[in-house]
Parts: C-alpha cells; sequence; structure tokens
C-alpha cells in the first residue's frame, strides 16, 4: 500500500515543498548558481571566440588576435573547469543534507506514528520510501536543478549572442521553442505517472523480499520456493514493464525534440549560405553563429533527458510528504505520576479497528486492585491482546474509560502512562545487539552491568548467559536469530524485570519455554507479581491458577469471572477450556 496524499498536489507546489529543504544552505546554493552562470558564459564565451578566430586569424591575419586566442581559449577552460567543480560539489554537498535531513524526518515520523498506521503498511513499502524514494528525491535535488539551471542559462546565452549576430535568423530558431515546449509538457506528465506506478512497484519487490529473508526456514520447510519465485517474478516482472514505459518515452521524446530543432537549424543554416545573406555577414560570424546553433543542442538534449530523473523525483516527494504528513499519536495529557499504585479500571470499554470490521471489544468491565493478578482466557480472536494494548493507548478507545489511580489514561501523557508499563510479548522482539545492551533496552544509561545480571538471573536467563564465549556482549542477530525460543523469551523478560514497572503485562510469555524452564521461569515471574499489578494473557490455563482473578473472554466480551477454583466448580466455559487443555497434555504424555 502506498502512501498517497488526500488530494492531487501539483508538481510545483511539491518542488516548492522540497527546495524548502535547501534554505538552510542557501549561501552554498548561491554560491553554485554564481558558478553556474559563469559555466554559462564561458559557453557563450567559445561561440563568440569562433568571430575572432576567424575573422582575426585566417581572414585579416591580425597577429595579435593570432597570438590573444590560444591563451584566451586556455583561461577559459580554466575557469569553466572551476566553474563545473564549484557547481557540482556545491549541490551534491546540498542534496546529501537534503537526504539526511529527509531520512531523519521519516524515521522520527516512523517512531510517532500510531500502532493503527503499522497496520494498513507493510515493512518493505517504508523501507522502500526510506530508501530508495529518497535517493530519487536527491536526484531531482541535484542533477535536476544543475541541468534546469545550467543549460537554461547556456541556452539563453548562446541565443543572446545569436540574436545579436544576426535577429532573422534567431528568429527561426525561437519558432520551434513551442512546439519543445508542448512535447516537454506531454512527456513530464507521463513521466510523473509512471513513476507513481515504479515506486509502488519497487516498494512490492521489497516487501516481497523481506517477507522471504525473514521466513526463509517456513519456505523451504512447506516447500513454497517455486510459489515465492512466481510471486517475486510477478512484481520484478511489472516493475520491469513500467521501467520500460520509462525508457521508451525517455527513447521517443529525445529524438522528437531535437528533430524539431535540427528542423529549424537545417532552415537556418539554408537561409544563412543564401547569396544575399552572405554579402550581410562575415565569415567569422557566420561560424560563430553556426557554432552557437550546434552547442545549443548539447544542453537542449540534457533538458530533455532530465524529466527522467526529474519526475520520477517528484512522485518520490509526494509520497514521502504523505507519510510526513501523516499525524503522530495523538497525546493530550497533561499529567503524569512518579510511580502508578497500580490500580486498574476498565469501565465499559468498546473498541473496533473499524467501522466495516465492527466491534472487537464491547463493554469490557474490571477491577485490578494494586498488586493483583488479573488473568486473560479464551480461544485467539477473543480480544484478549487488543484488551492489554488499549492500557498502553496503543489505540484509542471508542467508547468507556480506562483509568489508573483514579485517573484516566487519556490525561496522562504517552512517555508517562509507558514508564508505569512493562511488557513481556507473545512475539519477543529482540535488536541486532548485545544481550547486555538487549536486557538494558530503553534504560540503558540508568543502569549498571552488576544490575542487567541480576535482572537475567532473576529470569533464570544467566545460566545460559554466562556459558557464552562473550557473556552479555555476545551479539544476538537480527531479532535473536542467534539464540533459541526459549533463550529469547528469558532476555525479554529479564528486560521487563530490569524496568521495574508498577504495571506488569505478560502476553503469553512462557509461550516458548519447555516444562523445565517454564517452571523456573514462573516462580521468577511469581515473585515479581508480588509487588505489581499483572495482567496476563495465557494460553496455558496451568500457569494462572493462582491468578487473583480469571476472566474467560469470548468474541470480544467478558463471560465468566472469578478465581480457578471458583470458575471449576461453576463447571462452564472455563472449566470446558480446562478439561480440554488437561486432555490434550494427557494425550501428548501418552505420545
Amino acid at each position: 500500500m502506498r502512501l498517497e496524499t488526500a488530494t492531487t498536489i501539483s508538481a510545483s507546489d511539491i518542488y516548492r515543498r522540497l527546495l524548502t529543504y535547501v534554505k538552510p544552505y542557501w549561501l552554498v546554493f548561491i554560491i553554485s548558481i554564481i558558478a553556474m552562470l559563469v559555466f554559462a558564459a564561458t559557453e557563450t564565451g567559445l561561440a563568440a571566440m569562433m568571430k575572432p578566430l576567424m575573422d582575426g586569424s585566417f581572414v585579416e591575419r591580425d597577429l595579435d588576435t593570432i597570438k590573444f586566442i590560444p591563451l584566451a581559449l586556455i583561461g577559459l577552460f580554466i575557469v569553466r573547469g572551476v566553474a563545473n567543480f564549484i557547481t557540482s560539489y556545491g549541490l551534491g554537498w546540498i542534496a546529501r543534507n537534503v537526504i539526511k535531513n529527509l531520512r531523519t524526518e521519516i524515521f522520527k515520523s516512523l517512531i510517532a506514528l500510531p500502532a493503527s498506521f503499522y497496520d494498513h503498511s507493510t515493512p518493505g513499502q517504508l523501507m522502500s520510501q526510506l530508501l530508495y524514494d529518497v535517493e530519487q528525491v536527491a536526484n531531482a535535488a541535484t542533477d535536476a536543478i544543475l541541468t534546469i539551471i545550467r543549460d537554461s542559462l547556456t541556452i539563453l546565452g548562446l541565443l543572446a549572442w545569436m540574436i545579436y549576430l544576426n535577429g532573422m535568423l534567431s528568429l527561426i530558431i525561437l519558432l520551434t521553442v513551442p512546439a519543445i515546449a508542448f512535447l516537454t509538457f506531454k512527456i513530464s506528465t507521463r513521466f510523473r505517472r509512471i513513476s507513481k506506478t515504479i515506486q509502488g512497484s519497487m516498494g512490492d519487490v521489497s516487501h516481497i523480499s523481506s517477507e522471504i529473508i525473514e521466513g526463509h526456514r517456513e519456505v523451504k520447510t512447506f516447500g513454497s520456493q517455486e510459489y515465492e519465485i512466481k510471486r517475486f517474478d510477478k512484481v520484478n516482472q511489472k516493475n520491469r514493464q513500467q521501467r520500460m514505459k520509462m525508457v521508451a518515452t525517455d527513447a521517443i521524446s529525445q529524438p522528437l525534440i531535437q528533430f524539431i530543432t535540427v528542423l529549424g537549424l537545417s532552415v537556418v543554416i539554408y537561409i544563412a549560405t543564401l547569396p544575399e545573406m552572405l554579402e550581410q555577414i562575415t565569415a567569422g560570424s557566420f561560424i560563430s553563429f553556426v557554432a552557437a546553433m550546434f552547442m545549443i543542442l548539447t544542453p537542449l538534449k540534457r533538458l530533455t533527458k532530465i524529466n527522467g530523473k526529474l519526475q520520477p523525483g517528484i512522485a518520490a516527494a509526494q509520497g514521502i510528504f504523505a507519510l510526513l504528513d501523516k499525524k503522530p499519536e495523538h497525546d493530550a495529557g497533561t499529567k503524569t505520576i512518579e510511580r502508578a499504585q497500580g490500580d486498574i479500571r476498565y469501565q465499559n470499554v468498546s473498541f473496533s479497528y473499524s467501522h466495516e470490521k465492527g466491534k472487537v471489544l464491547e463493554e469490557i468491565s474490571f477491577h485490578a486492585k494494586p498488586g493483583q493478578t488479573i488473568a486473560f482466557v479464551g480461544h485467539s480472536g477473543s480480544g484478549k491482546t487488543t484488551l492489554v494494548s488499549l492500557l498502553a493507548r496503543f489505540y484509542p478507545l471508542s467508547s468507556g474509560q480506562i483509568q489508573i489511580d483514579g485517573i484516566d489514561i487519556n490525561e496522562l501523557t504517552l512517555v508517562n502512562l509507558r514508564q508505569q508499563i512493562s511488557l513481556v510479548n507473545q512475539q519477543v522482539i529482540l535488536f541486532n545487539d548485545t544481550i547486555a545492551n538487549n536486557i538494558a533496552y530503553g534504560q540503558k544509561q540508568h543502569v549498571t552491568n552488576e544490575q542487567i545480571i541480576e535482572a537475567a538471573k532473576a529470569a533464570h536467563a544467566w545460566d545460559f548467559i554466562e556459558r557464552l564465549p562473550d557473556g552479555l556482549a555476545t551479539q544476538v542477530g537480527q531479532n535473536g536469530v542467534l539464540l533459541s525460543g526459549g533463550q529469547r523469551q528469558r532476555l525479554a523478560i529479564a528486560r521487563a524485570l530490569l524496568r521495574d514497572a508498577p504495571i506488569l503485562i505478560l502476553d503469553e510469555a512462557t509461550s516458548s519455554l519447555d516444562s523445565k524452564a517454564e517452571r523456573h521461569i514462573q516462580s521468577a515471574i511469581e515473585t515479581l507479581m508480588k509487588q505489581r499489578t499483572t495482567l496476563v494473557i495465557a494460553h496455558r490455563l496451568s500457569t494462572i491458577e493462582k491468578a487473583d482473578q480469571i476472566i474467560v473472554m469470548h468474541d470480544g466480551r467478558i463471560i465468566e469471572t472469578g478465581t480457578h477454583a471458583e470458575l471449576i466448580a461453576k463447571d462452564q466455559h472455563y472449566t470446558e477450556l480446562h478439561r480440554l487443555q488437561f486432555q490434550e497434555q494427557t494425550d501428548v504424555s501418552d505420545n
């Protein structure tokens, strides 16, 4: 899914906004523009030197002119080279700074965007924007500006010299301008439309590639290599087709524009060589005029090709600005709590991800007193994970209220609210860093090595950590790929222990552990729970038998509440879940 603006924005508006990123570097930009002027002047100067070279050296045989011309040519090309270096380096320096700033803004935006944004976006598409699209903008910000300004100035300078030499002949050249302008406009429109499609297809290529890289074990296990190759080939082929449309448009446009220009040049040469015209123009003036005409072709050719870089850059910038314009997480909270007591109250809470999908949670109410453990059980899709996600304000409530210590969570600042919560998720997220940095994630500057070791021991992770050659300095790999599932889970628990927040959320925190490891960690978790209010989402009912309250959910509603003993005595939904799980465990042990 590509990110687009709600309304169609003109290319000029997008480019003007892009140029605001150049504004902080205005001094270097002005110096680059001056260098462009100098470079353009040397082009005109080179054409102008043809006149004294021919008239003074070969016709009049003026010795001073003969001596002057070689020195002037050397000086002209020295100035030209210096001007070209200043222009290229200056604009390149500006462009890389613009790219750095844009990437920083995109990254900050991605961090600040709400969870709902990520529900409708793919990592591949976002990575494509952060990496590929920003580079397209770089081309628009450097090569495009360089070509448009420098080559336009060069053409204007050469035209001015041609008008000075012979106004009538120059008028014939100028008659081709409307046709070229119209053709360029039509090409620009097509380039921009194709560029948007190309960027969308690049995002698809990136998305599928990242899926295969992350899920390579599943692909091989299920023998889906051929299927994935075909899926990738489909989006890769689409990308190739769109690229070829761009190549075809570029290949057709250049000869057409050059043909129109050459028609004008041919007419000029024909008229200039008529006997009556030859009587009015010197040999030097004629050669200088013709040289200027042919020198115009090169910058004109570059201008016709610039659409290939400019339009993709504008299309990329449109997507980037659409992302930057996305609203960050709403945070109107003004209150803070030093350390919450952990009194949590849900009052008639309802929630839906979208109107079309209907309510995921409906009229949920419960009260967790400080230090209590509240467990949530139910079949997959009953709304358990969504329920605890609302506590950290990952999503806004549809209706109802959630309070911590009697304060509506919407009145607390997001940072302060989340400081009160530790989370151990079912899908453990580890970063490509050391074990120590993963345990101390988010608070590295506030904890000592001894505290990290203490948390690791409490989570029963220290046993395997100290056996590793590098201990706490061991790199865990991308998302902890170098560790087992149980080891990753223990590090996540150690991270939650070290955070020492008054509210703990355990979303099937022991799901990746074997029974022996689970017993060790369960004792550590029970110790942790005595000092905190804990919300537990449990698949293994044996882990929550000591919970102060068990809430049974079904289709987004609470259908039973009570302690383990009370629910078993009721012999209803919870009892059925317990019986089924006990039967599954018996069948496994029998086998």
